[in-house]
């Protein structure tokens, strides 16, 4: 078949269907597959070798970055699918990169598929590599940058996948090669690492405290100060984590001014 093949990467079914409608409308391109979440379409993507795939960040499962980042040097050519608004768009453009916003306008994917194919069609795969690097390093920047608490993400927990609203998360706490979060009253053990999880939660929503925890800043009701000047966050329903020695500097500096040390 001629032209390029497409693999379309996404959990919604409603914006799975518009993508394909948009697409099938183009003569260049032909979809070859859909994925749902992030195992399924790392699976599709070995074995039918896509030319393109459109991607949204939040997958169950984890992001669309952290796809990209098992891929390497595999990856196709990428399409973010957003849902970031106006003023990271604006951020987007300043780094001449491929995204779609969500609600999915078909003449914005069908210019950013274009695009690709272009691209395709000028470039060697070391440029297309590099390119598709600096695109989720700008990503990343940008959705720290605009995630608020009203967003959500995906953790896969007792082999399902689940929708967590950041502002139900109180805190996250390493367990072995797991994480186990706390949100609206519940735990949830996650198979990722701290570190990884970390990169994924808006840095101006959440703060790690410990080498094994992380908490949301504004589920800190105080720091109290315990025996050989040690510090315990108190959290809202009254959970308690002690801050490690090298994280107790940066907390008492962002917090003390807020007046919740005692």
């Amino acid at each position: 078949m001629s032209g390029f093949s497409v693999l379309i990467v996404e959990d919604e079914p409603l914006a799975r269907g518009r993508i394909r409608r948009a697409l099938g409308a183009m003569a260049d391109v032909h979809i070859v597959g859909e994925a749902a979440n992030l195992d399924e379409a790392e699976m599709l993507i070995d074995r039918l070798r896509p030319d393109i795939i459109t991607l949204d960040i939040q997958l169950p499962g984890g992001t669309g970055f952290e796809l990209l980042e098992r891929l390497g040097a595999a990856a196709p050519a990428t399409i973010f699918v957003t849902a970031f608004d106006h003023h990271a768009q604006r951020a987007f453009d300043a780094h001449a990169i491929d995204y779609v916003t969500k609600p999915l306008e078909p003449a914005r994917l069908q210019v950013a598929v274009g695009r690709a194919c272009t691209r395709l069609r000028a470039s060697s795969n070391e440029e297309r590599v590099g390119e598709l690097q600096e695109m989720v390093r700008s990503l990343r920047d940008a959705l720290r940058q605009t995630e608020g608490a009203g967003s959500d993400f995906w953790v896969r927990s007792r082999g399902d996948y689940r929708r967590l609203s950041l502002q139900d998360v109180t805190h996250v706490v390493a367990e072995r090669d797991y994480v186990r979060i706390f949100s609206d009253g519940e735990s949830h053990l996650h198979q990722e690492s701290l570190t990884s999880l970390e990169q994924r939660l808006p840095p101006q929503l959440f703060i790690r405290i410990h080498r094994s925890a992380i908490v949301r800043r504004d589920a800190i009701v105080r720091l109290k100060t315990v025996q050989f000047s040690a510090l315990i966050a108190e959290l809202v329903g009254g959970s308690e984590i002690r801050v490690g020695r090298t994280y107790a500097a940066k907390m008492r500096a962002e917090l003390a001014r807020d007046s919740m040390v005692e």
